[in-house]
């Protein structure tokens, strides 16, 4: 599976199951709400700062959001 793809999967799954919200997210993140939208959407991925930010937020591992481990 492609990484955007995977990332993207990942982190609409990992989005829903937190029960968090996108304007949440993307305050957390230091981004815009609709940069999230985007990520979720596959358009982008999120550069190395924001994706340890969104990590922290989710609670999750860059490895699992990028499709490193399972």
């Amino acid at each position: 599976m492609e990484t955007v793809t995977k990332f993207q999967e990942r982190f609409n799954e990992c989005l829903r199951f937190s029960g968090a919200k996108q304007v949440d997210l993307a305050r957390a993140a230091n981004v815009s709400k609709q940069c999230i939208s985007d990520y979720k959407k596959g358009k982008s991925v999120p550069s190395i700062d924001t994706l340890y930010l969104i990590c922290k937020y989710l609670d999750v591992s860059a490895d699992y959001l990028l499709g490193l481990e399972d």
